[in-house]
């Protein structure tokens, strides 16, 4: 599996708990890792002032990070499931 994705992150965003940052959920039997609701709410919130006004400069990175960390999480989940699959075929 090949990602453009760089192999370490540069950072987390500041307004990330580090606890209770990620749940994980079990998806017809695959563990599958997602944003907790409280990250999802400042994401939204982000984007929702975004959408009525310009972030500043700090709100825009913090929105950046959280993409990247995004990614990272979708890559994650990609391989558990890609995983999951190559062991039911064998």
């Amino acid at each position: 599996m090949t990602t453009n994705l760089p192999l370490k992150l540069s950072r987390l965003p500041n307004s990330l708990p580090l606890d209770s940052a990620v749940r994980i959920e079990l998806v017809e039997g695959v563990m599958i890792f997602r944003a907790s609701n409280l990250v999802q709410k400042r994401i939204e919130a982000l984007l929702s002032k975004q959408n009525e006004s310009a972030l500043s400069c700090e709100e825009e990175k913090e929105l950046d990070e959280y993409e990247e960390l995004d990614d990272y999480l979708s890559l994650v989940n990609r391989t558990m499931r890609n995983v999951s699959l190559n062991q039911n075929q064998s």
